[in-house]
């Protein structure tokens, strides 16, 4: 048993004994004996101490709670240790039977204790950073542009921006089962009582919300010659194309996921509670802070939409035709945009979604690192001499109390001077 279980039940036997002494002389219709007053003052001098220690030790566990959270690029090795990483030299060693070094290391650790289909590769070498490759003229592959002799630093091409880690996303690692996130969802209830009656007794309200493993893959076919001349450009590609494609698509499930085997995103969580959208956006962004403030959710609350409502925001003007500034019209919050967040909602698709929430209680779990399996012998690659590559991602989204979030479907219509 855990220090603070020790401490409640050593406060619920004192409490036990302190109604046992009061019980007792209400039944025998009298007030308490000198030493039954005694006994009762020094059992709520108890009492009061165990507290005390309860509050620290809650305090302490809460703590720890928070420092076993780490972002979603974190892993189970330091940067340090991670430092000389290579992915290809990795795929090589796996191809060949000659797995080791510090690529070694990695993959047995994080396949101990489970069932590794493949290359085991740590979250932070892919999701940490920001596909058929081959090595033939851009006709025949476009993987051949990266082959070279002298090789400049890779050109990236434009990608929508992940904001759920940044918002403040609570993160879990190395989970091995199912999980049960509970709640307490409603408090019991306190009654003012006359001397000597019993008091009212009122149960509090306990929820669960429940994560489980949902797998996420990405696919690439690199040929011969680029696993044979390109390692560190291999490298390069898979850590911010492979990467960032897993992390895209667990970034969108995150808020709007919801689809066959897809996690639950904000919009699509049963209970995230939908605000009539107002004439004016000021007004729609009042009403969302307004019902978080009467849910008495606090913490670090902020909006998530699309650019496409971002950029109706910055063309909103008052009645002399001077832009108002987006920290009013969102009332001093923070706001944050992604073309992750949908902007096609709605009947005619011209709606776009405005979140806005206390973003730690949007949980992402990991039940893995990142699983990669090497295959030179499917039909697609055999006869050519490359190898067919799928990474899989066991994760998970949930929204721990719906409570936390709101969200609203806003027009993205022009706005009108003096107005919007």
């Amino acid at each position: 048993m855990n220090r603070l279980a020790e401490l409640r039940e050593a406060r619920a036997a004192k409490v036990a004994e302190m109604r046992a002494l009061l019980d007792a002389a209400n039944k025998e219709k009298r007030d308490l004996s000198d030493g039954e007053s005694t006994r009762f003052e020094a059992l709520k001098a108890e009492v009061s101490s165990i507290e005390t220690r309860i509050g620290q030790a809650e305090a302490l566990a809460e703590m720890e709670r928070r420092a076993e959270a780490e972002p979603v690029n974190g892993n189970e090795h330091s940067p340090r240790e991670l430092r000389n990483y290579s992915l290809a030299r990795a795929m090589h060693g796996m191809l060949n039977g000659r797995l080791d070094g510090v690529e070694r290391e990695a993959h047995d650790e994080l396949a101990r204790g489970r069932e590794a289909r493949g290359l085991m590769v740590p979250t932070s070498i892919l999701l940490g950073e920001q596909r058929a490759l081959t090595t033939t003229a851009p006709v025949g592959g476009p993987g051949g542009n990266i082959v070279a002799t002298n090789l400049a630093p890779l050109g990236d091409r434009f990608r929508p921006a992940l904001r759920i880690e940044s918002m403040g996303a609570t993160i879990l690692r190395n989970l091995t089962g199912n999980l049960d996130l509970p709640n307490l969802a409603e408090s019991g209830a306190a009654f003012w009582v006359a001397e000597h009656v019993n008091t009212t007794g009122s149960d509090p309200e306990f929820r669960k919300t429940s994560m489980s493993p949902k797998t996420v893959s990405g696919q690439y076919e690199v040929s011969r010659r680029m696993l044979l001349q390109a390692a560190p450009a291999l490298d390069e590609v898979l850590r911010r194309d492979l990467g960032f494609i897993l992390a895209q698509a667990l970034d969108k499930a995150a808020i709007s996921g919801g689809g066959a085997n897809e996690p639950s995103g904000i919009l699509s969580t049963v209970g995230v509670a939908e605000i009539t959208d107002a004439a004016a956006l000021s007004d729609t962004a009042a009403d969302l802070i307004g019902a978080l403030d009467l849910d008495d959710v606090t913490g670090t609350r902020a909006f998530l939409t699309s650019p496409v409502l971002m950029n109706r925001a910055r063309k909103i003007k008052d009645l002399e035709g001077r832009n108002i500034p987006l920290s009013e019209i969102f009332h001093n919050e923070r706001v944050e945009s992604s073309t992750q967040v949908p902007a096609d909602l709605g009947e005619e698709d011209d709606l776009v979604a405005l979140i806005y929430g206390e973003w730690a209680h949007l949980y992402l779990g990991y039940w893995s690192g990142i699983d990669i399996l090497l295959n030179p012998y499917d039909q697609r690659v055999s006869s050519k001499g490359g190898v067919l590559m799928q990474a899989f991602l066991d994760t998970d989204v949930a929204v721990r109390d719906v409570r936390a979030f709101r969200y609203a479907e806003v027009a993205a219509a022009d706005p009108v001077i003096g107005g919007d």
